[in-house]
């Protein structure tokens, strides 16, 4: 990107002539968890529709595809704007593959247990736990990490590994940040347990999804050609740019407040903090719309 450019654009389509395919988060650009952003649900429509793109949604949503499919939908997000998803839960099912049909400690909500269907892991206490997977906390509107700190010592000073299924620290659920798996693995991590993270910002599911995103496109994509789209610095763009993607920055999402109104945000806010951050981005939107 020249440095001299204009980083801010007025939609999608100021760039998207540019692309054959796009990674595009979900949390925080499609939805805020209760309410569905249809004007980004219509970029993306018409960036399939009028651009003949592919579209592949990249989600560090703790759980498999299929589920994710059912809430866009309760949320108005229809399958006319996408092709696929890959999500963090389905790379880590692979990971629980590897671990047989050992014992395993659930942290996360009910709802997250699809994660293990089809798996041959066996849920149970914590005394008999010999792994330990993070979704999540068990009652995110009310917990903290801290919540937590006692029973992460005791597995971390038996040396249990944790799988970490969303790196996410926090989410927005409408108005209010909510606390994420990320938040109990980094904890886990200071206590000095061993921690495995497959979503983004890290390689795994970056693979799954250009493989997802040639298998709808019907040829092998190049990472030249696609575009990523996200709100979140340390997963979204981070994960993006260290695997050398080109990053479409939705400033309006978890770090709205950083860059001054959120409809109206500082460009050189935006600049000097992805400076900071070592990160660099392609354009920016307050929001995904055309």
């Amino acid at each position: 990107m020249n440095a001299q450019s204009p980083l801010l654009i007025s939609g999608l389509s100021s760039i998207a002539g540019e692309y054959k395919g796009l990674l595009c988060d979900v949390w925080g650009v499609l939805h805020n968890g209760v309410t569905g952003f249809l004007h980004a649900r219509d970029a993306l429509a018409r960036f399939r529709e009028e651009r003949g793109g592919t579209v592949v949604l990249i989600t560090n949503a703790p759980r498999p595809a299929a589920p994710v499919f059912d809430q866009l939908a309760t949320l108005g997000i229809t399958h006319d704007a996408y092709d696929a998803i890959v999500t963090s839960g389905d790379v880590t099912r692979q990971q629980l593959d590897a671990l047989g049909d050992a014992n395993v400690l659930h942290l996360g909500p009910k709802r997250d247990l699809p994660l293990y269907e089809g798996t041959h892991v066996r849920l149970g206490a914590e005394l008999a736990a010999t792994a330990v997977v993070c979704t999540g906390l068990f009652d995110d509107e009310t917990e903290t990490p801290d919540d937590y700190r006692g029973m992460l010592t005791r597995l971390a000073k038996r040396g249990l590994p944790m799988i970490c299924a969303n790196p996410d620290i926090v989410v927005e659920r409408g108005n209010k940040l909510i606390w994420c798996a990320g938040a109990l693995a980094r904890l886990y991590e200071d206590l000095g347990g061993e921690v495995k993270i497959l979503g983004k910002p890290h390689a795994p599911i970056y693979d799954a999804a250009l493989a997802k995103l040639s298998e709808k496109a019907g040829k092998l994509m190049d990472k030249r050609d696609v575009l990523a789209i996200g709100d979140g610095l340390p997963t979204d763009i981070r994960g993006a740019v260290s695997q050398d993607i080109d990053v479409l920055f939705i400033s309006g999402g978890i770090h709205a407040t950083d860059f001054g109104p959120t409809e109206d945000p500082d460009e050189n806010l935006i600049r000097r903090r992805l400076a900071e951050e070592g990160l660099s981005a392609r354009a920016a939107l307050p929001k995904l719309a055309w």
